[in-house]
């Protein structure tokens, strides 16, 4: 059972909201921008694991906005995992990161970090192989070229539960000793492992998602039916002169996995 621990914080006085002029109304904060805001701040630790926030009353007068918005916030905190909310004990952190099993939002290579830290990964297998034509197709390479794949399972922190994924990872032959890197580190992104150990530094990956049916082999692997809804989902690492250095390509269970993505319209 958690401890209770209580803590205060000073908020800004921005008054109340029903003192606001109407121009100020108008630039409110979305509930979204206040849960990003919120979710830094716990992340930060500003607000520790085992403390609890601010009142809807007080985050509604800090960010001059309605009570309903402050708690559609907070319902998305919740949703998260980041907090929970009991009548008359207030909202508690409960997790300095979220922890919403399989729906990571994978825009950015922090995400996937975030989600290589908290779904480990166990390494199956290591081998050399040579592109034939599909493969080659799917790397973007020639065909005949030789790679080291790593081909792991990707399993919810250890907890026992059904895989979260299959992993193929392919790099070039003269990184065969990450390898060895990647059993010992299962909560690293192999791409992670390649930019400490080789120097590159990951500035894009492009990904490519894709709906498939799982094969018998791979149905054996995930511990699903044969023919269940998946997604295919390749990423390309590429560094700082546009150069590929690692290809993944990943198989997730449909019902085990979701990707979440925040689109944004352009300024220019």
């Amino acid at each position: 059972m958690f401890g209770h621990i209580e803590a205060s914080y000073d908020l800004p006085v921005a008054g109340k909201n029903e003192d606001i002029p109407k121009d100020d109304k108008m630039n409110r904060p979305h509930y979204a921008e206040i849960a990003r805001e919120l979710t830094e701040a716990i992340a930060s630790g500003q607000y520790p694991v085992g403390t609890v926030l601010p009142t809807e009353l007080e985050l509604r007068d800090h960010y001059r906005t309605s009570r309903h918005t402050v708690r559609a916030a907070l319902h998305e905190l919740q949703q998260l995992g980041l907090v929970s909310r009991r009548k008359n004990a207030g909202t508690r952190v409960e997790s300095s990161r979220p922890r919403t099993e399989f729906r990571p939002t994978l825009a950015s290579v922090e995400d996937l970090a975030q989600f290589g830290s908290e779904h480990l990964r166990l390494v199956q297998s290591t081998e050399m192989v040579v592109a034939d034509r599909d493969l080659a197709k799917t790397l973007q390479c020639a065909e005949g070229a030789r790679f080291l794949r790593i081909s792991s399972l990707r399993i919810d922190g250890g907890k026992g539960r059904a895989p979260v994924g299959w992993t193929d990872v392919y790099t070039a032959p003269e990184y065969a000793d990450v390898a060895d890197v990647a059993r010992e580190q299962p909560d690293q992104l192999i791409s992670s492992l390649i930019e400490e150990r080789y120097g590159h530094s990951i500035t894009e990956i492009q990904q490519a998602i894709q709906a498939v049916l799982i094969s018998e082999e791979m149905a054996k692997r995930l511990r699903v039916e044969h023919g269940a809804a998946a997604l295919r989902i390749v990423r390309r690492y590429l560094n700082s002169a546009g150069d590929c250095f690692e290809t993944s390509v990943s198989i997730h269970p449909a019902e085990r996995f979701s990707i979440a993505m925040r689109l944004k319209r352009s300024s220019t």
